[in-house]
Order: structure tokens, then sequence, then C-alpha cells
């Protein structure tokens, strides 16, 4: 078993970008809980690395192995990780998978099993070019030969590491948030400073070279990569909105859709070569998911009519450009149709024109975030919405969501219903005077959901169904989070009904995949935790049999939610709630 050393800050500078002396850093931040502490060793290490080390340390330490404009991922799941660890260890598979039931993490059981005979000779640019060539190696055979090349030249320490950072996670206590405080503390900065320009390059090595050099101000919005979302939290009653909001709020309806960030601009609005979007009659158009990845490919019948709105909005100005927040839902006319239509376009590789004409879809825009040159987030709401009115919002294809001004609670009740009947969730409930924060969950929005009680949670462990299922994957137990600052993840029930057989099938085919540990001959299955569902209950009954103290009766799929990632899944505390408010159990 391997045992980090001290961080020696004073090694000469030749040697600081040495991988072993990031995982020695990262090591000794797990070892913390205070966050002053995490920041110190941090910024102890970025203070002695050259330019170009400093921005991969800086990606690493934010948990990925490249930056987010960059949208690239190595597509690496954790049986593959497990099949090159059993290679390069030599160690049979059940020692393995024991162990890693017993540390549940891969990183940990590669530090404790790889013989400790390689000297240390991996740098981080090593480390970058072997992520380059994993993400251009077509094929999970040699994917896993290119991952046991470079475990093979790992210390015990550098692979576990490494295998976090494959994996997605480093799992020591530290988000992209205490690298950007780190950052701003060696440069003597106000952190929302260091917070801006990372959102504004969407790349955080690139801004702790900025940051380093006092060039913060030089920074530009780099189009087509997206801004995280601003995130609503459920109101439990009206007099909470008037609580809140006593000066009055902003009502629109809440979309069933998948929420997606549009970004348009002219072609020759960016000299440098872009990553993302398609191009068309001059223009170039990009949308991104929830989760932040690129989704143009599965909605290519709403490119062009982005694409028409710019000219008529912004004329022919090259340098400026659009970001646009809103839903995608599938539509009959005026009405909205249900998610489950709009799910038959999710997952798929190719898209017919049949299924393109059977199931429509449109763009509600709801916020505007760039417009002219300029970034808005830091705008009032009221500012954004009469912006975004003015812009020519108006098509089948593209819409604007309606939006009225209340100075109190009492007609929310029939414009609740009133958004039902309309097909859609039920309200959005908006501060006039509220910025929009990019990744946060606050209360300047509010959602007022359905009646009937959801969860979304994730699914952490599959088990073979019986009858026609037999041959699939389709009974699903599932977690949510401990809390808000603490990703724990606490199983509460478990779930077959709700899926199609199609839905079923590539679920079980994505969960083989990203099998972490086998029982009973493969019929049950822990698998990596990144599936969100959506359920729906009859009750939250206390439980010994889950961690959480809680279970779920008779718990129905609604939907998948792909457009959700795993670490926005509701809370033990949300949990508890809905048990306060349940029926007593029958006797």
């Amino acid at each position: 078993m391997t045992n980090s050393s001290t961080l020696d800050i004073d090694r000469p500078l030749e040697t600081a970008n040495a991988f072993q002396r990031f995982a020695i850093a990262a090591d000794q931040i797990a070892a913390t809980t205070k966050r002053l502490t995490k920041a110190a060793i941090l910024g102890d290490y970025f203070v002695a690395l050259a330019d170009e080390d400093l921005r991969l340390a800086a990606r690493y330490f934010a948990g990925t192995p490249f930056p987010q404009f960059d949208q690239r991922v190595l597509q690496v799941g954790g049986s593959a990780l497990m099949t090159a660890l059993v290679t390069v260890s030599g160690v049979e598979p059940d020692t393995l998978q024991a162990a890693l039931v017993q540390r549940g993490d891969l990183g940990d059981v590669a530090a404790q099993f790889l013989p400790n005979t390689t000297a240390p000779s991996l740098q981080l640019s090593t480390v970058e070019d072997a992520f380059t060539e994993l993400v251009n190696t077509r094929g999970n055979k040699r994917k896993v030969e290119g991952i046991v090349n470079l475990l093979r030249q790992a210390t015990p320490l550098e692979a576990k590491y490494l295998i976090k950072l494959m994996a997605g996670d480093l799992r020591i206590g530290l988000r992209e948030g205490a690298v950007e405080d780190a950052i701003a503390r060696l440069a003597q900065q106000e952190v929302s400073r260091i917070q801006w320009v990372n959102m504004l390059t969407g790349d955080i090595g690139e801004t702790a070279l900025l940051a380093r050099h006092d060039q913060l101000d030089t920074a530009k919005m780099r189009l087509f990569h997206p801004i995280k979302f601003m995130l609503a939290s459920p109101v439990e009653d009206f007099d909470e909105i008037s609580r809140r909001m006593p000066q009055g709020f902003a009502v629109e309806d809440k979309f069933d859709g998948i929420r997606a960030q549009v970004h348009i601009a002219p072609i020759a609005a960016n000299s440098t070569p872009l990553l993302h979007g398609v191009t068309t009659e001059g223009m170039r158009v990009a949308l991104f998911s929830r989760t932040l990845d690129e989704i143009t490919a599965t909605f290519p019948d709403l490119i062009a009519p982005l694409a028409s709105i710019y000219p008529e909005a912004l004329g022919t100005d090259a340098s400026a450009g659009l970001i646009l927040d809103g839903e995608i839902v599938p539509f009959q006319g005026d009405r909205i149709l249900p998610f489950q239509d709009l799910q038959k376009r999710l997952g798929r590789k190719t898209l017919m024109d049949e299924l393109l004409q059977s199931t429509p879809v449109a763009f509600i825009a709801y916020d505007l975030l760039y417009h002219q040159d300029k970034v808005l987030i830091e705008s009032p709401y009221e500012v954004r919405r009469s912006l975004l009115e003015s812009l020519p919002l108006n098509t089948d294809r593209v819409r604007r969501a309606n939006a009225q001004r209340f100075s109190d609670v009492a007609a929310l009740d029939q414009e609740f219903q009133a958004a039902r009947d309309r097909g859609n969730e039920g309200l959005m409930i908006k501060q006039i005077q509220s910025t929009y924060k990019p990744g946060k969950r606050g209360k300047d929005w509010l959602k007022v959901k359905r009646a009937i009680a959801t969860l979304d949670v994730v699914i952490t462990a599959a088990e073979v169904g019986t009858g026609k299922r037999s041959r699939f994957l389709s009974d699903y137990t599932f977690a949510v989070r401990t809390s808000e600052t603490d990703p724990t993840l606490l199983n509460v029930g478990k779930a077959y009904s709700g899926l199609t057989d199609a839905e079923v099938q590539d679920l079980s085919d994505w969960l083989k995949q990203h099998t972490l540990q086998e029982f009973a001959h493969g019929r049950v299955r822990t698998v990596e935790p990144q599936i969100v569902l959506e359920v729906t209950f009859d009750r939250v009954q206390p439980s010994k049999r889950h961690k959480g103290g809680y279970a779920l009766r008779f718990p129905r799929i609604l939907r998948l939610r792909p457009d959700k990632p795993a670490h926005e899944i509701d809370t033990l505390e949300t949990v508890r709630k809905l048990a306060d408010h349940s029926p007593e159990s029958p006797p």
C-alpha cells in the first residue's frame, strides 16, 4: 500500500511538473476537511509550476481531463478500468472486486494492489498526451490497451489519481469552486472575478494563467461553450412566494422538456477554429444540455430556424452573438406534447426523416445571457426579459415563453391550472431584480410543479428481470444524495416498471458497459451512478433496510432524465419532507 509523502514546495522547478507531485498534493487535500487548508496545499503546488503545467494541473484538480469548452470525453467506463487494472496488477478479478466493495473507489484499489516497482517518470504533459490518445482511440479493446500502457508507467500513487481522472471524479473533497478560490488567493483577487473569467473562457486552466500574469481584464466571452445553468428551488406553498418576493414577481410556465442553451453567431465572429455547432447560411448554431453536453446533432431541425433569427435581430454585426436559455419541447400545433414524445429522439445515433416529422420540436426561450457582444448574467431579470422580447422569436420552431407580472399570489391557483391545461408541468416564479447565477440553485427562481410527488434519483445497481425482460438488466436500485453538500449516495428504493422495451434494452447495454461489480454470475451488478430517473411512488416510509432510513413504497419510473446530471438529484432532506407529509401506512 502506498503512503503519500510530504509535498516539498522547495524542489527545483524542473521537477514540479512530475505527475507524482500532483498525486501527493491530491492525497494531502483528501486528508483534510478544512477548506482553507485545501486551498493552501493547492496554492503551494500551483506556485511551483511552469505556465503550461499550471494550465493542466488546474484542469485536473477541477476533475476533468479537458477544459469545459472542449467537450471531448475519454469514454472510458468502469469495466474498462477494472480490466486494465487486472492486467497491470496481476491480481485476480474477485480480489479486486472485493476491495472495490470495501473501498468504493477503483483508484484507491489501484494504489493498494499495484506493485511499487516503478520510479516516478510521468509528467503532466505525458498524461495530457495519453488522454488525447485515448479520446482518439476507437473500440473498447484498444482503449483498455491504452489504459494498460499508461498505468504501467505509473507508480501506485500516480495510478490512483490517473484512474480517478479517467473515471471523472477525484473524490478528494475538491470542486471547481475550490480551485477558483485557490487561484484567487494566489493572484490576490476576489474569487468572484476568477469565477467570472472562468465562465467567459470555459477553461479553469486558462483562467489560472490569466490570473498569474495579471491579465484577467483581457478575457473575452468564448462563444460555443456552455455557461452553467441557473437552477430553481421547489416551493411548497404560495405563502413562501409572498415572503420572498413581497414587491412582486414574474410568472412563466414550467415546461416539461429538455433544458437547453443555444449559441448563435456569424461564422466570422470567431477567428479561431470552433469545436462545436454546425454552420448554415453563414451562421454557426450550437445547442447544449443541462449536463453541459452538446446536443446539436439530436435536433437538426432546429438549426435553420435558430440561425434565421440572428440576421433579423442583429443585422450583419459579425462581432456579436446570442446565447439563449430555454427548453426544447415536442409540439403539435399550439399544444405542447408530453415529454414521452420527446424521448423517442434521445439516445439515437441516427434520426430518420420519419421520426423528425412525426415528433416535431420547438425551442422556447425564456432568458437571454449574451447579446450584442455583452454578457448579461449580471443584469436584472427584467432587463434580460426586455431584450428577449425585442428578438424575433415568433415561429413554430422558435418561440418565446410568455411572462406575466404579479403583485400577489391570489391568482396563482388559477394560473397553475391554466399552465397544466396548456400541457405544461406547472409554474416558474422569478424575482424581477434577480441576476442570472450560473450553476446556483437559490431562491430567486422558484418552481411550482405537478401535484403528484416525484423524486430525481440515480441508478446504483441493476438486476436481470423476469419474463420477456429476462435477457436485460431491468430492475433498478436507486439512490438520493445525503445533502446538498454531501454527495454520498443513499439507496431508497427499487423500480422496474415505467420504461419501454426499447429503453430497457438501451439502458441494459449501457449498464453492462459501466458495471463496477458483478454478483450471482452477472445477474446483479453495481454500476456507475450516472443514469438519472424521475420516479413517483405511493408514499415514503421509514425503513431499516436502507442506510438513509427511508424507502419508497411502490415506486414507478416516470421517465429517464438524460438532461440532468447525477450531482443534481434530490437529497435525503427532500425524502424526509415527503415522509412527513405521507399518510400513515396501513396496519
